[in-house]
């Protein structure tokens, strides 16, 4: 169980995701995008657009199924970025490093970013905007949804 948590909204994300392209401004320039699925699709849409690339890839990595870890299986290769030469790779999150060895393994000569890293997978990317702990769960606006929640006067106290 995670010590801590991150809730990151979508304002938060876009903001973030932004200033991730702006660090990359510099790093390029880029021929296109590669978004690992799920978490990189969203900041590589925010971050092509204000990187104006439309060439817009994907990998797809499984390494969980539900809650149980497994070794990680490339179910879609990101065939347009052949050995990653001109493109950036995008993900949300580098946490112990494993689907980013994957990644990095298909396309050695690729840019990888993400907006988050953990201190195991961080050695992993390039560039990054934010450092959490490794015992910091990201809460991403996808995976919450907002309720409601009884005032405190409301609620029976057992």
């Amino acid at each position: 169980m995670a010590a801590h948590y991150y809730t990151v909204t979508w304002d938060q994300l876009h903001r973030d995701a932004r200033a991730l392209a702006w660090r990359l401004m510099s790093c390029g320039p880029y021929t296109g995008i590669v978004a690992i699925s799920r978490g990189g699709l969203i900041p590589a849409a925010i971050v092509a657009r204000e990187l104006d690339l439309r060439l817009v890839e994907s990998v797809c990595v499984v390494t969980y199924q539900d809650e149980l870890r497994g070794e990680p299986v490339v179910i879609k290769p990101p065939a347009a970025a052949g050995d990653g030469t001109g493109y950036l790779i995008i993900d949300d999150l580098v946490d112990s490093g494993t689907t980013a060895r994957v990644v990095r393994a298909l396309m050695p000569k690729a840019h990888f970013a993400c907006i988050y890293a953990k201190p195991l997978g961080r050695e992993m990317v390039d560039s990054f905007v934010t450092e959490v702990s490794q015992d910091t769960w990201i809460l991403f606006p996808w995976d919450t949804e907002p309720q409601f929640i009884e005032p405190l006067a409301r609620r029976t106290v057992a």
